[in-house]
């Protein structure tokens, strides 16, 4: 058997009907806890979280991780194929996915991404993954035969790309659907064969395409593919992972910022002393949102302040070392705080900048947290800079928002 090892392909989507997606349509598996989910898809049966997070289907007291949640997921997946909410697509084709949160606007490409480029770093990472977590996606595809979590990769800017999505997306949308979140989620068919075999090339012709999101679903496709190839029934759609690809420049990376359960057995007035060996320290009175590299907002003793990092201080040449995440690790985290692993180290905790900078000063103001750090956002640049270089960032590096939905389309290895 030969692959086609083009970097994206068309591919014949399962989607629900029309007048089913706002009902199937679900926030990614991994961004509500299992109670979250089974509160949100109460009283909706044909929401995807019952095949993304069938454990709520299930007693609480069954793992997350048990056979009979993958069990669960296939059989609730079956169920609305054979109920016809989910039908695919009679000939491969691409789709345009648009994504609007308040102002914000992207339009990108939903495709099959090639496994031997992931394979091959021309579809670069920039994050670690976790086996467990790697292996709670291989058994989710192997029990569906699909993928139904998106990766979410970015390519460099192109504006002939740019330019026929936006054709793609001014006819009739298969899928209309705006999320209790404010969030509207649009999807059309790219089926004409000329904008097929164009959008090809132009890909084709790119270095690479990033990971943002995804790490561990790429990975698990890569797993499942390693361990199909060579067999009789392998198919070669098992070669490619389900994906949608935006441009970088309409990526919105949000703030990931820090709370510390402790100051490491120094008083507010030592840490703030030791701080300001480091930082020009200026308190504020309202909170402090960073507008640039190199400024942090801290919140302690339920006070605000601005830390500007002193000159001299950021790497010059590093990309890994130079992002915010890691400044504040460099100079505060590990020297003051003793934290120094930010995988394992129950003293840190992270928090996504939509839940905005009051859920900071609550978790301190809580006694929860003794101190928490407001930062300036990742920019694309700076992960594209990493994952070239063949680097990984810090843990809990980036928050992109608006995130995609699961259940609008997903890909059948046959």
């Amino acid at each position: 058997m030969s692959f086609d090892h083009c970097l994206i392909r068309p591919f014949a989507g399962l989607r629900p009907r029309r007048q089913d997606a706002a009902a199937v349509a679900a926030p990614p598996y991994d961004v509500l806890s299992s109670e979250e989910a089974r509160e949100a898809a109460s009283g909706k049966p044909l929401s995807f979280l019952h095949v993304s997070k069938a454990e709520i289907d299930l007693p609480p007291e069954v793992d997350h991780f048990a056979p009979e949640v993958y069990a669960k997921s296939a059989e609730n997946f079956q169920r609305l194929v054979d109920d016809g909410v989910l039908c695919r697509d009679e000939r491969a084709c691409y789709y345009a996915y648009r994504l609007v949160m308040g102002d914000h606007v992207q339009v990108g490409l939903v495709a099959a991404a090639s496994i031997a480029a992931y394979d091959s770093n021309r579809i670069r990472k920039h994050e670690f993954t976790r086996p467990d977590k790697e292996d709670d996606r291989v058994r989710q595809i192997e029990a569906l035969n699909a993928q139904t979590g998106p990766v979410l990769l970015v390519n460099a800017h192109n504006e002939t790309v740019d330019r026929l999505l936006s054709q793609a997306s001014e006819g009739e949308p298969v899928a209309d659907v705006t999320g209790e979140n404010g969030i509207r989620h649009t999807l059309w068919m790219i089926d004409e064969g000329e904008t097929i075999t164009h959008l090809g090339a132009l890909f084709e012709a790119m270095p690479a395409l990033y990971i943002a999101d995804g790490h561990h679903r790429s990975a698990a496709a890569s797993r499942v593919a390693a361990a199909r190839r060579g067999k009789a029934d392998a198919v070669d759609s098992a070669e490619y992972f389900l994906a949608v690809i935006f441009p970088a420049s309409q990526m919105r990376i949000m703030d990931y910022n820090r709370v510390a359960r402790d100051l490491n057995g120094l008083s507010e007035e030592a840490f703030l002393a030791a701080v300001a060996q480091r930082y020009r320290v200026m308190p504020s009175d309202s909170p402090v949102k960073p507008e640039r590299s190199g400024v942090c907002g801290m919140y302690l003793g339920r006070r605000w302040y601005r830390l500007e990092l002193l000159p001299g201080l950021l790497p010059s040449s590093d990309p890994v070392r130079r992002v915010d995440v890691s400044v504040l690790a460099e100079q505060i985290l590990a020297p003051l705080l003793g934290i120094t692993d930010l995988r394992r180290d129950t003293r840190i905790d992270f928090v996504g900048g939509m839940r905005g900078l009051g859920e900071l000063e609550r978790r301190v103001d809580s006694g929860e947290m003794a101190v928490a750090f407001a930062l300036y956002p990742t920019q694309m640049a700076d992960l594209m800079a990493v994952a070239d270089a063949g680097e990984v960032m810090p843990p809990k590096s980036t928050w992109f928002e608006p995130k995609l939905a699961d259940g609008l389309v997903s890909h059948v290895l046959d």
